[in-house]
């Protein structure tokens, strides 16, 4: 199956991210969403991403018209009628998800479509059964910030049909230049189920006043090589998004690593959401 038709569900901070990914491999790209405010909003966080990438020579002005010039805006679902492949970036909260993917099966009529969702812990399977062909839904995970990060995880339900999570990880490897793994699905699939437990630990920790964050980053960036000290991540990745992974894999596995310390429930009803926010943990 050769991809040209696409289409994100959401043009927020990963499905704005997605859809330049799509763009910019030469696909035809349509981004629907809620309103023509929400639409307006996706656009200039695409269109300052590829300024950005055009200032540190890593695409040049051409490429980025180029680019700009695949994609299109929606608010009518009904345009995706004629779509290959929909991504849907749309809110972690499952009803919506559900929903979306109920009006995809009703609105995309090739048979050979695949629709896939960019949820970082959702069941899959819960929004295959959302629709009359669930064979062809999947997971496709892009990490923030996804036309930098390199990983995209394909995640296959009980009921993917082996052909399309096989078509699903050539097309990420060969057309969009990313580097695919395959998982089950299961709690946080492979990253966020070893990655939440791990943040929430280092904030409990912060919670508990071992050691301030600065500290606790410091220590593992230090001690243990990497790149990055855990508090700061959770800001980077969004603590609105790893509260709703916590929660996730918490409600099904019943870990207790995975629990959501108060504290990150706190932050998120204060709406300090890191980096997305301008203040989390830390203040940008």
């Amino acid at each position: 199956m050769s991809i040209q038709r696409t289409a994100v569900i959401g043009s927020g901070l990963m499905g704005a991210g997605i859809a330049e990914v799509l763009a910019k491999s030469g696909l035809d790209v349509i981004v629907r969403e809620i309103n023509d405010e929400a639409s307006a909003a996706g656009r200039a966080r695409i269109e300052k991403s590829l300024a950005r990438a055009v200032e540190k020579g890593k695409l040049d002005a051409q490429a980025r018209d180029e680019a700009m010039g695949r994609l299109r805006f929606t608010t009518d679902i009904g345009e995706l009628a004629d779509r290959q492949l929909v991504i849907e970036a749309a809110s972690e909260n499952e009803d919506i998800k559900k929903s979306i993917f109920a009006e995809l099966d009703k609105v995309v009529t090739d048979p050979d479509a695949i629709l896939a969702s960019n949820t970082s812990s959702m069941p899959i399977i819960r929004f295959a059964q959302s629709t009359s062909r669930p064979e062809r839904v999947l997971g496709v995970h892009f990490f923030n910030p996804a036309p930098v990060q390199p990983l995209v995880e394909i995640v296959s339900s009980v009921l993917t049909a082996d052909s399309v999570r096989d078509s699903v990880t050539e097309f990420v490897a060969e057309v969009l230049g990313k580097n695919p793994i395959q998982a089950q699905d299961r709690p946080g699939f492979i990253v966020n189920a070893l990655l939440i437990p791990y943040l929430c630990s280092a904030i409990r920790m912060l919670e508990a006043g071992f050691a301030t964050k600065e500290d606790i980053d410091a220590g593992m960036v230090g001690g243990c090589a990497h790149p990055m000290g855990p508090i700061k991540l959770a800001d980077m990745v969004g603590l609105d998004t790893c509260l709703y992974a916590a929660e996730s894999i918490y409600r099904e596995t019943g870990d207790p690593a995975a629990k959501p310390p108060v504290l990150l429930s706190r932050m998120v009803d204060g709406g300090l959401l890191g980096v997305k926010s301008g203040r989390g943990f830390y203040e940008y």
